[in-house]
């Protein structure tokens, strides 16, 4: 065998031994035997005789045997400890890759942290969370949406009934929080921000630092929203319970053009909460239009809530009139999603979006068809049964469900990017960005019925449109009538009866008093006759 074999491990951790680097072989010299070998054979030769002569040979080699094995055991416990050490002394920022049984990364929250050597590493997490079934019997186990009302006349979207659980048995359902985030690998993405350190600082779309540190502290379910360029009133949410009043962050995103008018109108005062809204005001925005900024909290708002589990965003113009807890456990918990967003009530293909996008002037008709072309370069297609179980691939996206985990938080930051660099309509990039996705993971999107969408949320008008529209009638009601007159008592102890006055009848014109008629000579009396 040749001395050039694979399998020569260097003495040099890791270089190639000089010899082969420089194309030689390992010259093979021959020793001759010293004179420890020959004690050693020697007394191996004597060992062996004396064990045949006393019969102990089986003795001795169950014995040479188990102390082969205890050191074997011994080495090996020496390596493993000593290779575990020098992976655990490791130094470590941010984000750490460990080779385990699960192959995962184990995602570290603080920066510069050193493992020590006789820490343990935390059991495994549980299961992931895969949703749960309803007891048999439950109403919303049976629960099948109403016919369409008969009317052809009424047409166009409406609310329709949805199963929502009590409010007590929503929050009992919430899947308990990881406490550590596992991950197949670990990425960068550019999303959003990206001309600062942190979201809100000098970045463009500025925060105060009061508002910034009370953001960083709602770790539980956000309900944000947004009126930029002052273009709608501020809707309160209704039907709220006191838990969610305790617990749910509620917060209004406005720019200084709406705090100015809200001042003026003596909306907002000193503070900074208007009902159950906290206002947050922003500088520095980074786009001229409102339509475009009002993207970057209903796209990235686990970006400015860092600790926050969930997210529900309502577009200025509705109202919500359901408790958060029912509607995440309805449209997330319950479908075991972490994305949820209701269709187009209209509309299922991106192609038909973008021409009636075209039609009603939304965007210039240039910057849709460059966007629609790009995308069919892509990969787009219209929609077909093809696409099923997907419904839809155009989401009418004025409400926004989510769970803060990173395919979400990645989702959401790829479709900001697609509104960054084309049109402000969301609706043509969002199957673009969810396919392309799906094609790499297994993602499941909840696209629900815009009809359940206006079962908690309250379409209301812009203000631009409340300004132009005339007046309610005020209804003239005629005035209630009198109330009645007491009612006299007619107890027999008190009633005096007044007394009876004759009223003496009347005469007739014909009838004249015989008493004091005249009688005239000559005359003939009328009764005589």
């Amino acid at each position: 065998m040749s001395g050039g074999s694979l399998g020569i491990r260097s003495g040099s951790y890791g270089s190639l031994d000089k010899q082969l680097q420089n194309g030689l072989l390992p010259i093979q010299t021959a020793r001759k035997p010293s004179k420890m070998f020959k004690e050693k054979e020697t007394l191996f030769h004597w060992i062996c005789k004396f064990a045949g002569r006393k019969k102990v040979g089986m003795l001795l080699l169950c014995v040479i045997s188990a102390a082969v094995f205890a050191w074997v055991l011994y080495v090996g416990k020496g390596e493993d400890t000593s290779e575990s050490a020098q992976v655990q002394n490791i130094s470590v920022n941010g984000t750490v890759p460990i080779s385990d049984t699960q192959s995962s990364v184990i995602s570290l929250e603080q920066n510069n942290t050193t493992i020590s050597p006789h820490s343990v590493l935390p059991p495994p997490p549980p299961n992931n969370f895969l949703g749960y079934t309803l007891p048999t019997g439950h109403p919303c186990n049976s629960f099948t949406l109403p016919p369409p009302p008969a009317d052809k006349k009424r047409i166009g979207p409406r609310p329709c009934p949805v199963c929502y659980l009590p409010v007590e048995e929503a929050i009992a359902l919430m899947p308990r929080e990881m406490m550590l985030l596992i991950y197949a690998k670990s990425m960068c993405v550019h999303c959003g921000f990206v001309r600062g350190s942190k979201p809100g600082r000098k970045t463009g779309y500025d925060m105060d630092e009061a508002d910034l540190l009370e953001m960083e502290q709602c770790d539980g379910v956000v309900v944000a929203s947004a009126i930029f360029g002052n273009f709608d009133e501020i809707n309160q949410p209704r039907n709220i319970s006191d838990y969610a009043k305790e617990t749910v962050c509620f917060y209004m995103f406005i720019d200084e053009e709406t705090e100015s008018y809200m001042k003026t109108s003596g909306t907002l005062g000193s503070g900074k909460k208007i009902g159950m809204w906290r206002i947050v005001v922003v500088h520095n925005l980074p786009y001229p239009d409102a339509r475009r900024t009002g993207k970057i909290p209903k796209l990235l708002l686990h970006r400015m809530f860092p600790n926050a589990r969930y997210s529900l965003w309502i577009d200025g113009k509705l109202e919500l009139v359901v408790d958060p807890y029912q509607v995440l456990e309805r449209f997330l918990w319950r479908k075991n999603a972490t994305f949820a967003i209701s269709k187009h009530y209209r509309r299922f293909d991106v192609f038909m979006e973008a021409e009636a996008n075209k039609a009603a002037g939304k965007y210039d008709n240039a910057s849709i068809d460059l966007q629609v072309e790009f995308y069919k370069n892509e990969g787009l297609t219209p929609y077909s049964e093809a696409k099923l179980p997907i419904l839809s691939d155009v989401p009418e996206g004025c409400v926004v469900i989510k769970e803060h985990v990173p395919l979400s938080n990645l989702f959401t930051c790829l479709w900001f990017n697609e509104v960054d660099r084309f049109t402000s309509r969301d609706q043509i990039s969002f199957s673009t960005v969810r396919d392309k996705i799906r094609s790499k993971v297994d993602w499941k999107i909840n696209m629900f019925l815009d009809c359940e969408r206006r079962n908690f949320v309250v379409q209301k008008y812009h203000r631009d449109v409340l300004e132009h529209l005339a007046p309610p009638m005020i209804a003239i009601y005629p005035p209630p009538p009198p109330p009645p007159p007491p009612v006299v008592e007619t107890s027999p102890e008190r009633f005096v009866s007044a007394p009876v006055r004759k009223v003496p009848a009347r005469r007739g014109r014909d009838r004249k008093s015989r008493h004091h008629r005249k009688v005239v000579p000559g005359s003939r009396d009328i009764d005589s006759s």
